[in-house]
């Protein structure tokens, strides 16, 4: 039976496994749980404590695969310096970026990220932003409470039809692609690496950056690379229609967010913001008072369901892998690297 090393906290444990994962883990694996004794500095119930880094090569010892998530250390190359390191990283989480050194990736390491299975619960938040603000929904939701009633003034939009554009097609635009398809929108992606032909497959069609941002709803989802930063500039938010409602769920340094947030401030726009530049961000009261910015901690991807089917998107893949090759959605390919999130 191969050995598989589960390298997080038991509470981490308990966040990304699900019960149906957790059988599925005992009856095809030897597994090494990581313990209280093998965890590094105090833990809270947002932020489970991290596996101590000198723990990992004792619970590594002769694993076959390793599972990991939040906590996990980063994974030194001499885990498989003798030639006989692990087969499988199952990352049960977003990025590796920070988890392993690529150099594993040419020694046929599989590598496997449940990035995928998280888009969908930022495509999910995603929507429900677009939707949020297009109703002006926190604005009847403070005049209520202030002890108002119908502000004649205002009136919501309806998403239906809209022209939504896309920066980057990644997995979460992808999700967020499929969620609005009842919508019945213009959908206008950006990005150089997506092809015609899989546009055409997605159901949306192709524009430039300044198109795109020419848009009433614009979300962005970018990795967060050299390229990227700064890449929504002050011009292209200017270019954003009256009442346009931007929602950014990717990386925070992708968007001039002091342009942003003038634009935003001064009631021009509307801007769901769950990333920033930095984090946690220092924001001026008049952002933190304004009733058409929707202010969220980095949580887009960050749902019960979804973090306890973590553990179970990539081991199914891995087994998979292992079994006969097969590359499920969760597989790190290594040639997409240097554009990964």
């Amino acid at each position: 039976m191969p050995k598989l090393a589960a390298l997080f906290s038991p509470e981490r444990a308990a966040d990304v496994i699900d019960p149906e994962t957790r059988r599925l883990l005992e009856d095809r694996f030897d597994v090494v749980w990581a313990t209280a004794d093998h965890t590094k500095g105090p833990g809270s119930l947002a932020k489970p404590p991290a596996l101590d880094p000198a723990a990992v090569p004792v619970l590594a010892e002769g694993a076959d695969v390793l599972l990991t998530s939040w906590g996990t250390p980063h994974l030194d190359k001499e885990l498989w310096a003798d030639g006989n390191g692990p087969k499988v990283v199952a990352h049960a989480a977003g990025t590796v970026k920070n988890l392993i050194d690529p150099v594993i990736l040419d020694q046929g390491v599989g590598v496997f990220s449940a990035g995928p299975r998280i888009a969908w619960s930022v495509g999910e938040y995603c929507l429900a932003s677009m939707l949020t603000l297009a109703r002006r929904l926190p604005r009847f939701d403070g005049a209520v409470r202030g002890g108002g009633w119908k502000q004649t003034e205002y009136r919501g939009h309806e998403l239906a039809g809209a022209k939504v554009g896309i920066i980057g097609a990644s997995s979460t635009a992808r999700a967020l692609i499929t969620l609005l398809k009842p919508f019945g929108c213009d959908v206008v992606v950006y990005d150089p690496y997506l092809s015609a032909e899989r546009a055409a497959e997605l159901g949306v069609r192709l524009a430039d950056l300044p198109e795109t941002s020419e848009s009433a709803f614009l979300t962005i989802h970018v990795p967060n690379v050299p390229e990227t930063k700064g890449m929504i500039s002050r011009e292209l938010i200017e270019r954003l229609p009256d009442g346009a409602v931007v929602v950014n769920s990717s990386r925070g340094p992708a968007i001039d967010q002091q342009a942003l947030l003038e634009h935003a401030v001064s009631g021009r726009i509307y801007a769901a913001l769950d990333v920033y530049d930095p984090e946690p961000p220092e924001l001026a009261e008049s952002a933190l008072r304004a009733e058409n910015l929707l202010l969220t901690p980095h949580i887009a991807g960050d749902t019960a369901e979804g973090h306890l089917k973590l553990a179970g998107y990539v081991l199914r893949d891995a087994l998979q892998w292992l079994d006969n090759g097969t590359r499920g959605p969760s597989f790190v390919d290594p040639t997409l690297w240097s554009i990964a999130a």
